[in-house]
């Protein structure tokens, strides 16, 4: 250990030497407004060598500025950075809305890119509109055949000198490509809040979009480096050091400087040099130990799996006709650029993103291990595979090469509902808005009234919760992870399990306790009433962070407030319309998770439900077993298996 001791020592001093930038006025972390644990690329502004997108008015209301480029255009950060993402909104677009100003509509939605970074707006919720300058000169052949094209359009004409056609979300029609417009139209493309244009166009719109950004390379080497990235004012990348200007280059012009910096670097190479030596020594031996280790491990392994491996490649023997493609290791590392984008991690293993030879971008679940006789696996494979559906995710194929497996679905651009429907208090506006979110719970039904009765075998999905609701570009719900899962006959209304599965938070009180009842399709009906109360009230269920105890168990407060006929208070209910779907959602949800599962609707009478009318809703009886106190466990976090 001494001599071990002695080589690291070695080791952190030479690279303490060459460290160019100073870590200790660095911070690791640090928040900023409503963003917390930021790190690099993000710093304050206040600390310019930190970073290279500098935050500034932490304090600020209602939002902090983030400024992407030094000299930039400073924008609000709504939203916590995830996955490479930061939700923005432009201020002075969120001023022209709100003052209803037409200038609102000369938006063009571009961020440039330097040497050092690079972004993408991610057009999850925009919109193409067509903007048509009203022109006395118009002919008689242009106005007609700017008529014909945007035959079946929404037009607004409330601005002087030009007219604004578009179509909204969920519109069945194409697009109209720019190349081919009317003289005098032009396209632009805007973030809505709603596809409802009932509020009218200005208040449809929003000033917050997603953007993607990526390191370049050498950034991302120079700032790990110990260096800063920086961009001159030829738009060239440069590595500095200001804490060793030797480094940048501006001593060639002196000597001696230079001799010293060689004299260094020659002392560096040495030492570098002679550690490196004694570590790859030290590391041959830990390797020659490692692998016989590792050459025990294997064998118990393959002899403790080989009857398991059996039974799944038996079941996909049996199960071909169902079964999608099936790839190779090999075919996964290729599909996903050797794993190099992480989507995200859970459990079961990691999520990578990857792209097929065709050009189609697919997510690749790389699972950890087998867990009951492979029964995670077949349940997925044999799940999906039996789908088919637009609320249901699709899987592309599998492997299944020994130890390694992999699941490969198709892509969803917007990730999971998780990340969208958790709000702050302070918040007046939602990230979706409530047609978006009906929308998305009216998905969700349909989904699980196709697992229930529209397939050939009955599925039940005993997971479904935000993190398991995948949304595509347009937000629409696909249901995803069938590792819980369990295939049952039609006729069968009472499954059998040894114990209990799913996500605590979500299970249905007879899973956990059976003289409530038989577990049946109606727990995933409970389980789906849970996850709509989250999304109504942007919060988890159980949340022991808020004020009054009353509020504590969200599903209790919102039972009295519709038993009392109150207002709901819920974030950014904007008009009449909204309202109705707040309370048709709670309605519908309250019923869900009705504490007998007899009580409890089928999945295609709360499809029913949701497309009738509110009035037809009659109020359904308390469904709560107790209202947990400020003492007790958050119920969202433990896992069951």
């Amino acid at each position: 250990m001494t001599f071990t001791s002695f080589i690291s020592f070695l080791l952190i001093s030479y690279l303490v030497q060459t460290k160019g930038r100073n870590d200790s006025t660095c911070p690791k972390s640090f928040s900023c407004g409503n963003l917390t644990d930021l790190s690099f690329p993000f710093s304050l502004s206040t600390q310019p060598d930190c970073g290279i997108m500098f935050l500034s008015g932490c304090d600020a209301k209602p939002f902090p500025r983030l400024q992407l480029f030094p000299e930039g255009d400073w924008y609000y950060a709504l939203g916590y950075p995830f996955n490479y993402t930061v939700e923005l909104g432009d201020p002075k677009l969120h001023a022209e809305l709100m003052q209803h100003k037409c200038q609102a509509f000369n938006k063009y939605f571009f961020l440039p890119n330097s040497p050092s970074i690079s972004f993408e707006i991610v057009p999850m919720n925009f919109v193409n509109f067509f903007k048509c300058n009203s022109t006395s000169k118009s002919t008689p052949n242009i106005t007609q055949k700017k008529n014909d094209h945007f035959a079946g359009y929404k037009m607004y004409n409330g601005c002087k000198g030009f007219s604004m056609y578009y179509k909204l979300l969920g519109d069945d029609d194409e697009d109209v490509r720019a190349g081919n417009l009317p003289a005098n139209c032009s396209l632009i493309r805007l973030p809505i809040r709603s596809i409802s244009d009932d509020v009218g166009l200005f208040n449809m719109l929003s000033p917050a979009f997603l953007v993607e950004y990526k390191l370049s390379e050498g950034c991302y080497q120079c700032h790990y480096g110990g260096g800063q990235c920086r961009t001159d004012i030829a738009n060239k990348f440069h590595c500095t050091y200001p804490n060793n200007p030797q480094a940048q280059g501006h001593q060639e012009n002196n000597p001696h400087a230079q001799d010293a910096i060689t004299t260094r670097r020659k002392f560096g190479l040495t030492l570098g040099a002679g550690t490196g030596l004694l570590t790859v020594g030290l590391l041959i031996l830990l390797f020659y130990f490692r692998e016989k280790i590792m050459r025990y491990k294997c064998l118990r392994f393959s002899e403790s799996n080989a009857e398991d491996n059996q039974k799944v490649e038996a079941f996909l023997k049996n199960y071909s006709s169902y079964a999608p493609n099936r790839y190779n290791y090999t075919d996964i590392k290729r599909i996903t650029g050797h794993f190099r984008s992480k989507l995200g991690q859970g459990g079961f293993g990691n999520v990578y993103r990857g792209s097929l030879c065709n050009g189609s971008q697919v997510a690749v679940k790389v699972l950890n291990k087998l867990k009951g006789s492979g029964e995670d696996f077949i349940n997925e494979v044999a799940g999906i595979s039996r789908t088919s559906h637009v609320n249901i995710v699709s899987l592309v194929g599998f492997c299944f090469e020994g130890h390694k497996r992999a699941l490969v679905y198709e892509f969803m651009p917007n990730g999971s509902l998780e990340k969208f429907i958790y709000e702050e208090r302070s918040d007046s506006v939602r990230r979706l808005g409530w047609p978006i979110l009906y929308k998305i719970a009216l998905g969700i039904a349909r989904g699980l009234e196709y697992l229930h009765r529209g397939c050939t075998t009955r599925i039940l999905h005993f997971d479904i919760k935000p993190h398991n609701i995948l949304l595509d570009e347009d937000f629409c719900p696909k249901i995803s992870d069938f590792g819980l899962a369990k295939l049952c006959m039609k006729q069968e209304s009472i499954v059998s399990m040894l114990g209990p599965r799913g996500t605590i938070g979500y299970i249905a009180p007879e899973i956990v306790c059976r003289n409530l009842g038989g577990v049946s399709h109606k727990s995933d009906v409970y389980s789906y009433g849970m996850m709509v109360l989250e999304m109504v009230g942007g919060r988890k269920n159980v949340d022991v962070g808020v004020d009054r105890t009353s509020e504590i168990y969200f599903p209790h407060w919102i039972y009295q407030r519709i038993e009392l006929d109150e207002e709901l208070q819920l974030i950014g209910i904007m008009n009449e319309e909204e309202k109705e779907c707040a309370r048709k959602m709670v309605m519908v949800s309250l019923w869900c998770i009705q504490t007998d599962p007899s009580n409890r609707p089928s999945m295609s009478k709360i499809v029913e439900m949701l497309e009738g009318k509110l009035d037809s809703l009659q109020m359904p009886p308390k469904p709560y077993l107790y209202s947990p106190s400020r003492t007790e466990v958050d119920s969202s976090v433990v896992e069951l298996a």
